[in-house]
């Protein structure tokens, strides 16, 4: 397996999850963070809250609204970056950024050396216009931060997927489905092999699959068709929403969550 995945042992997937940043809030995600940690988790995929997600479903979009009302943007999380980072054995933390966003009113050059500095292992920069794209894969080269680079099973077309092929330096987001966020394919996983096969052929870079993946089941069922890593993301979002709803302990929830996804993941 390539090496943004390296950590994980030979034979088991890499686990990735997603959060928003602000969603606990800060201090409490700092905890969080450390927990995912020691639970050996692979990556975290850490968004810098953005408002109308036309990619997201109802859970994540809830979380976006709950962190941006706490103010939390793009200072705000690389800053929190900066400070768990050096602590970390082994969990890497992958920022995704809305580009129109977060991003836009910044020299590229400069944010995403900004982002490296902080300490981020990659970046998934979110609907960047085609414009823009090769200031992107430039100032991410220059500035030696790996890229997340992300195409969609059965809707990209031969040039979205040779581009994201191209570019992912980081690892290659694969959109089991195309619409929103936690959202399963109705027909189930089956037909992916398919297509990683062909992402296969032409990149070293670890293939990870996401949307709608849920249970430790549909973890086994992804990673059985030939994917190197998965991406949990509406699943344990909704345990932080319902932790934070019940006034329950968020870390202590999100590690109940974790062992109940992933069998190779545990708790010491």
């Amino acid at each position: 397996m390539a090496e943004f995945f390296d950590q994980t042992a030979d034979g088991e997937p890499g686990l990735a999850l997603f959060l928003n940043a602000g969603d606990p809030p800060l201090d409490v995600l700092a905890d969080l963070v450390f927990m995912l940690d020691d639970a050996g988790v692979d990556c975290l995929e850490l968004a810098v809250p953005f408002p109308g997600s036309v990619t997201d479903g109802p859970v994540i979009r809830r979380s976006h609204e709950r962190a941006l009302a706490l103010g939390v943007g793009l200072d705000e999380v690389l800053t929190f970056i900066s400070h768990v980072r050096p602590k970390l054995h082994r969990l890497r933390i992958a920022l995704l950024a809305d580009w129109s966003y977060s991003i836009k009113s910044r020299p590229m050059a400069e944010v995403v050396g900004d982002i490296a500095e902080a300490g981020a292992d990659g970046l998934l920069l979110h609907a960047v216009p085609p414009r823009v794209r090769p200031g992107y894969y430039q100032a991410t080269r220059d500035a030696g931060l790996p890229v997340v680079a992300t195409c969609y099973h059965k809707v990209s077309t031969q040039q979205v997927m040779t581009e994201a092929v191209d570019n992912a330096s980081a690892y290659l987001y694969l959109v089991a489905q195309y619409g929103r966020s936690g959202t399963a394919p109705a027909e189930g996983y089956a037909d992916l092999a398919g297509t990683i096969a062909e992402l296969r052929l032409d990149t070293r870079v670890p293939i990870a699959v996401g949307f709608g993946v849920k249970t430790r089941a549909d973890v086994t069922a992804v990673h059985a068709l030939g994917a190197d890593a998965v991406i949990v993301g509406s699943a344990g979002v909704a345990r932080v929403e319902e932790a934070l709803a019940y006034n329950r302990d968020v870390v202590k929830e999100f590690a109940d969550f974790v062992r109940s996804v992933h069998p190779a993941h545990t708790l010491a």
